[in-house]
């Protein structure tokens, strides 16, 4: 299965998927389309008769039950897009055999090398096969691993019929990595009653907790005086952006946080004397503790419109998404079946919270409860990112244990 699943994910990877937030089409970017279309093909190819790839792109499978026992429809999920804060296209993969536990260099003409000393996670998977960028893009791990391995599968669901099942579902979404990936996602038609995002980190993690999740726009007008003559009368839009961002505790942000503490994250500045926009994410577990942050925002914003005056600052807020707690715990044990098939698969199960979102967590909310489980990457979202092909092989084990644990305890 390891060359299966190794060829799968290097065919992935090699199409560039990225999703655009400035554009306003769906899916987002047409590239996203060329692989959706292969997985729509893919999925034919297996002699599965039910699917379906509608106008936005979303692709849709039903895999029928092969079992007289009336367990419930469960589905999987992972999204075609890799995400815009680093380059996606002419994705060039190295795939390490037997990793010696030292340094990888990913670049050489760069200098750019993955290290233990900086991840010291590599050594876990010392004698293991890893695969990674060649330092000059992402690997797209997030989410193409999770695509592979529900591939994967599919494919042994549909070659060994003595393999015994309930209806399964598969969905191939678009654009998740700027917050649209089930806009136009059709519950009903997919038919699950239980799902899982196969959109997780490292091996045996686990996760129905995520941040609720808001983004702040925040435009700044200045007036822009000839800087010889500008005292009492500039307003230095780019100084006073850095004066909001001071207000800001510097011990919540990204880079400072862990587990379940929250923060602010200035993604984005841009502008000059005149005017200028910041561009923040708001995160937090609490959803009381979250409605704290976006009123923080909103006053340090009044804190500078009575230094500066009335209208230099102006704020957006926007709601993203929310913790899909509420709606999973009501349904427990679809985690617990989860737990279960990782420690059949002898994974050690590590159930965390999300420091982030995924397709499942607007899913949960739409009446689809649905958990993350790992794909087996690492360092997503940037040219440090690797994948264990070995973690990869145990993400389809699980995926199919959950399935047959389901067909074995109907009525669940």
């Amino acid at each position: 299965m390891a060359e299966a699943i190794l060829q799968k994910f290097l065919r992935y990877v090699a199409i560039d998927t990225q999703s655009d937030e400035n554009s306003p089409t769906a899916p987002s970017s047409a590239r996203q389309r060329q692989l959706l279309s292969l997985l729509a093909d893919e999925l034919r190819a297996m002699g599965i008769p039910e699917v379906y790839m509608d106008e936005h792109g979303y692709v849709m499978a039903h895999i029928g039950a092969n079992t007289a026992a009336a367990a419930p429809a469960i589905g999987f999920i992972a999204h075609v897009d890799t995400s815009p804060d680093m380059p996606g296209r002419n994705v060039q993969p190295q795939v390490v055999a037997q990793y010696d536990g030292r340094d990888i260099v990913l670049n050489k003409e760069k200098g750019i090398v993955l290290s233990p000393d900086d991840f010291p996670e590599l050594r876990e998977y010392a004698g293991q096969t890893i695969v990674t960028t060649d330092g000059t893009t992402l690997l797209g791990a997030d989410d193409k691993a999770g695509i592979a391995e529900i591939m994967c599968a599919a494919e042994y669901i549909t070659s060994h019929p003595e393999f015994r099942h309930g209806d399964v579902c598969i969905g191939f979404t678009p654009d998740e990595e700027i917050g649209r990936g089930v806009e136009h996602f059709d519950v009903q038609r997919f038919g699950a009653k239980y799902a899982y995002t196969v959109d997780g980190g490292k091996i045996g993690e686990l996760e129905y907790e995520n941040f609720n999740a808001a983004s702040a726009v925040i435009r700044i007008q200045g007036k822009n005086i000839h800087p010889g003559y500008a005292k009492n009368k500039m307003a230095n839009a780019l100084q006073v952006a850095a004066e909001l961002n001071a207000l800001l505790p510097p011990s919540e942000r990204p880079e400072s946080t862990e587990g379940y503490e929250g923060f602010f994250h200035l993604v984005h500045v841009a502008g000059e004397v005149e005017n200028a926009v910041m561009q923040y994410l708001v995160r937090d577990h609490d959803l009381e503790k979250f409605e704290r942050r976006k009123e923080l925002i909103r006053t340090c914003a009044r804190t500078i419109n009575a230094k500066y005056g009335a209208g230099t600052v102006s704020v957006e807020l926007k709601d993203q998404y929310y913790n899909m707690r509420k709606q999973v715990e009501p349904h427990f044990h679809i985690v617990e079946v989860a737990m279960r098939a990782m420690k059949q698969a002898g994974v050690t199960p590590l159930v965390q919270p999300i420091r982030g979102g995924t397709d499942g967590c607007r899913l949960s909310y739409m009446n689809l409860p649905c958990p993350n489980i790992f794909t087996g990457g690492h360092n997503f979202h940037g040219k440090y990112e690797f994948i264990p092909l070995q973690s990869m092989e145990k993400a389809v084990e699980v995926i199919l244990n959950i399935i047959a644990i389901f067909e074995k305890s109907v009525g669940a």
